[in-house]
Order: C-alpha cells, then sequence, then structure tokens
C-alpha cells in the first residue's frame, strides 16, 4: 500500500507561482510513475504531468512550459511548480501513483494509489 498526502494549494492571483508537495509513505519501492492530475467543478479528471523512477518527465500541452514536476526521492516527496498561473488552472489537484513498467503513464486507470487533493484557485 501506498499513502500520499497533498499540501501547498491556495488561491493566488493570475500570473502567480505556487508549488504543490505530495508527501509518500509505505511501498514505495513498488513506484514506477508518479503523476499529477486535476479537476475542475463538473468537469473529468485531467492528467497534468508524471515523472518515472528514472526521472523522465511528461506533460499535457496545456500546463507545458509553465509547470514542473520533479521528486525528491531522499524526502520520499513529489513536487508540482506551477507558474504563470491561469484562472482555467483552478482545480482540486491530486497526486497518484502507478506500479505500471511503462515510461508513459496517463490514464487514471493506470495509477493504483491517489491523494486526497488540493486546491488551487487562481483568481484577482
Amino acid at each position: 500500500q501506498v499513502q500520499l498526502v497533498e499540501s501547498g494549494g491556495g488561491l493566488v492571483q493570475p500570473g502567480g507561482s505556487l508549488r504543490l508537495s505530495c508527501a509518500v509513505s509505505g511501498s514505495i519501492n513498488s513506484i514506477n510513475v508518479m503523476g499529477w492530475y486535476r479537476q475542475a467543478p463538473g468537469n473529468q479528471r485531467e492528467w497534468v504531468a508524471t515523472i518515472t523512477s528514472g526521472g523522465m518527465t511528461n506533460y499535457a500541452d496545456s500546463v507545458k512550459g509553465r509547470f514542473t514536476i520533479s521528486r525528491d526521492n531522499a524526502k520520499n516527496t513529489l513536487y508540482l511548480q506551477l507558474n504563470s498561473l491561469k484562472p482555467e488552472d483552478t482545480a482540486v489537484y491530486y497526486c497518484a501513483a502507478s506500479k505500471v513498467a511503462k515510461v508513459v503513464v496517463t490514464r487514471p486507470s493506470e495509477f493504483s494509489s491517489w491523494g486526497q487533493g488540493t486546491q488551487v484557485t487562481v483568481s484577482s
């Protein structure tokens, strides 16, 4: 079992920045890919970014160049740096862990562990 706890969300003005964190505990060695998803009211959960155990990253086109995913293995923590935020980035952000042995993992069904989410609101 893997446990995930997000933090770092909040209210920020358009153009601002936030850094989300996800503390990972449990069967960490079973994880191959970690990712971030987001879900806005009335919308489906949307893939944002993933990072493999080897450090390879992938981003959704909507956040490429603005968001950066990273992981600190020594601290068992996943991060998502959000820059140049837009109102359409407003959503609950979730971190997720996958045991799937693939480089590109983007479907929610491929992630077996999820955090509880942290709210990001971009508004003036």
